[in-house]
């Protein structure tokens, strides 16, 4: 086949028209409705041999003129409360025949479905057994394992329906499915333990499948009946039929039946959550109608099964990561306790960690280094894969047929068929590998999955044509290795969760051992660093004294040059002091030892002291407190706060401006405020005020760019927030926080 003729037939296959068919299965006869009216706006054309009325004489008359009052006034009631499941059955008799009608609604139009009335089935006994809703519950009930309850369902459907076959299909993570549980009559072909392939069930009737809990074919060799008219007079498009018990289904599949030896069949959804599990199949030789009753007790059994399945499952997984939970912790205590890195503690599990997923090998990547334990691929083997794997970006990766993603691995495909890989994010190679031998094994599937796709031409252009044999057609599967189970995906996520934290963990470590020793080293340096700079000072300030400015020229030029050098020890000792603090607000170690405070008290001793900077360059300065405000600080570090905004406002503030410096009570803390009018900050660059070494470059050639990150530092240790808002021109605001003193605790 051309690969375009390929992908012609999946276009086709993909976009037949499942949902939207047209057409009915003729056991039955389907209507359309308008609201709140209930007109009939379309009819299946076979109303005049059901009915006796002809198509044409129905459209656009109100659904009373077929049924009656009573039964069009049920209808009514049952579309105006939604309760299309909880009402009585509606029951009528047409033509002299007795039918049951079942309504929903669809895409804004309710649609009502009228089937013959079976008032006398009754199945045939099969193996001699019957039942019926109470025993199949009951039985249901009893099921210890998930495998008995497969056998029971299909046995108790088979004993309430009648059908020659009943089994159950699994779809598997592959697309394809396998017969888990069966119940055949002695004349059918058992088709227990057998892989069907992916294409038998193409992916929209798969969505079919999980959107609807129960299909039904009376007869496959029936004549689809075609809809009057063909699409919605309201829309002008195809009506949509995924939820008509009665939709026609696609030629493929009725084809595809009768060459299977069936000509009547009913699927029933199995889910787990939302996801499609798998399906109850029944199927007979005969036609057969179950009535509606009997089909939605085997509805209730798929829904019943599914929760079953669902909760077993769910045990089961939590069973498989609980057996992983002793060597997981192993593992880690393993990673806790090597000097280095993680991966050198796991480096010495080599046997631990093939335990814990059952692998035949292990790798251990660190680095350079790598550590093999059990039946390994070859270094530069490992090397490659490791690479791929990074390449892939997965942070857990696993595959029970690693040349199928990987055709490399075919090199080594006897060793490693499987692999499950692990890594952590970061700059240097790093994972753990785990390896599955190949394990060859013969398959059972229903039919050649590698012969050549038959085709056929249709009105559609290429389809494919239904496969007619069935044989058992048994495949070696090679390059394949046992699947890793989801206690082994557990595992490995958990052993990656682990590895982090302990890396992360050390990471702490390292920084906070880095910072602890860059403080002591800041701490010793400005010990030992203010002394000599204390005598310079002293100095300085006798030298000062023995030349007077008044002198001679050269005792002014040297006076002059001592007072630059006192400056400079004073400088170079608040520097210390900045050094000193920042490295305790890295560390998280600085401590503030907070007292009650007046804040009027203390707004008059910071005038007293900045006042005289503000007034030389002709700033107006004000204070102003809410009388009786209380405050828990440090007053050295609290003034260290304000004298540091101040100062920055004097520093940026042109001659002639102001500054207004406020306190406030808001609730249980006190809002401080430095507002200036002075040039204001970039926007770009407010958000990084308090960031360690901004500084504002113009006006202050000598700013550090510690002060502001100080001031935050001593903010946060007295437990406040502090806050800058700026605009460019006009000024700009401090705001920081600190907790209100409350009297009873200090009296």
């Amino acid at each position: 086949m051309k690969t375009e003729d390929f992908e012609e037939l999946l276009a086709n296959c993909a976009n037949e028209p499942i949902r939207f068919p047209g057409a009915i299965q003729p056991h039955g006869a389907l209507l359309t409705l308008s609201e709140p009216g209930l007109n009939i706006i379309q009819v299946s054309a076979n109303v005049g041999t059901l009915f006796g009325r002809a198509p044409e004489t129905l459209l656009g008359q109100p659904l009373h003129s077929l049924i009656g009052t009573e039964h069009a006034q049920a209808v009514q009631v049952m579309a105006r409360t939604n309760t299309f499941f909880d009402m009585p059955p509606l029951h009528v008799t047409l033509n002299g025949a007795d039918f049951e009608g079942l309504l929903h609604r669809h895409q804004d139009v309710l649609v009502l479905e009228f089937e013959p009335r079976l008032k006398d089935f009754r199945p045939r006994a099969l193996n001699g057994r019957t039942s019926n809703l109470g025993k199949m519950l009951q039985r249901l009930q009893a099921a210890k394992t998930l495998q008995a309850l497969y056998e029971i369902s299909v046995n108790e459907i088979q004993a309430m329906t009648g059908y020659d076959r009943v089994l159950i299909y699994r779809f598997e993570d592959e697309g394809h499915g396998q017969v888990i549980a069966e119940a055949s009559a002695p004349s059918m072909e058992l088709f227990n333990g057998l892989f069907f392939p992916a294409s038998d069930i193409p992916e929209q009737a798969r969505e079919l499948y999980r959107t609807n809990w129960l299909r039904i074919i009376p007869n496959a060799a029936y004549e689809p009946v075609p809809l009057v008219p063909r699409l919605r007079p309201d829309n002008g498009e195809p009506l949509d039929l995924s939820f008509a018990t009665l939709r026609s289904v696609s030629p493929i599949h009725c084809q595809y039946m009768q060459n299977m030896g069936v000509l009547s069949s009913m699927s029933i959804s199995l889910m787990d959550g939302d996801k499609l599990w798998g399906l109850i199949s029944c199927g007979n030789r005969e036609p057969l109608l179950v009535p509606n009753e009997l089909r939605t007790a085997c509805q209730t059994i798929g829904q019943v099964l599914s929760l079953q399945i669902s909760a077993m499952e769910a045990l089961e997984l939590s069973r498989q990561r609980e057996e992983k939970l002793q060597a997981l912790a192993l593992l880690d205590q393993a990673m806790k306790a090597s000097e280095d890195n993680v991966f050198d503690g796991l480096a010495q599990q080599g046997q631990l960690l093939m335990d814990l997923t059952r692998a035949g090998g292990v790798a251990i990547i660190d680095n350079k280094q790598l550590h093999r334990y059990g039946n390994c691929p070859e270094p530069a083997q490992i090397r490659a894969l490791h690479k791929w794997l990074q390449e892939r970006d997965e942070p857990v990766f696993a595959s029970h047929n690693l040349v199928s993603s990987y055709p490399p691995a075919a090199e080594f495909q006897a060793l490693a068929s499987g692999v499950l890989a692990m890594q952590l994010p970061k700059p240097v190679d790093n994972g753990v590998l785990w390896f599955r031998p190949e394990v060859k094994e013969n398959i059972n599937w229903s039919g050649d999955p590698q012969k050549p796709l038959d085709l056929e031409n249709s009105d559609a252009g290429l389809r494919l044509r239904p496969r007619t044999s069935f044989e058992i057609w048994k495949v070696e599967m090679a390059g394949i290795s046992t699947k890793w189970s989801h206690g082994d995906l557990f595992a490995a996520n958990d052993l990656r969760r682990s590895a982090l934290e302990n890396d992360l963990a050390r990471q702490v470590l390292r920084e906070q051992q880095a910072v602890r020793a860059r403080e002591e080293l800041v701490a010793v340096v400005s010990h030992d660093l203010r002394n000599p700079m204390t005598v310079i000072s002293m100095l300085c300030g006798m030298l000062q004294k023995a030349f007077s400015s008044d002198g001679p020229h050269t005792s002014r030029r040297i006076s002059s040059a001592i007072d630059t050098m006192q400056q400079a020890a004073g400088r170079m000792n608040v520097l210390l002091e900045d050094l000193l603090d920042t490295s305790k607000i890295d560390a998280g170690r600085y401590v503030v030892k907070p007292v009650a405070l007046d804040v009027s008290q203390m707004f008059e001793e910071a005038y007293s002291l900045l006042a005289p900077l503000a007034s030389e360059k002709g700033i107006d300065l004000s204070f102003n407190a809410e009388p009786g405000l209380l405050i828990n600080a440090d007053p050295e570090r609290l003034f260290q706060v304000l004298s540091n905004l101040i100062g920055n406002a004097i520093k940026f503030t042109p001659r002639q401006g102001n500054i207004g410096i406020s306190a406030m009570s808001n609730g249980e803390e006190i809002v401080f405020s430095v507002r200036d009018s002075g040039e204001g900050i970039a926007p770009e660059q407010l958000p990084h005020v308090f960031d360690r070494y901004w500084t504002q470059t113009e006006n202050n050639p000598t700013g550090s760019g510690l002060g502001l990150y100080i001031t935050q530092g001593i903010v946060q240790a007295h437990g406040g927030k502090i806050v800058a808002e700026s605009e460019v021109g006009r000024g700009s605001e401090f705001r920081f926080t600190v907790p209100k003193m409350i009297e009873d605790s200090y009296t």
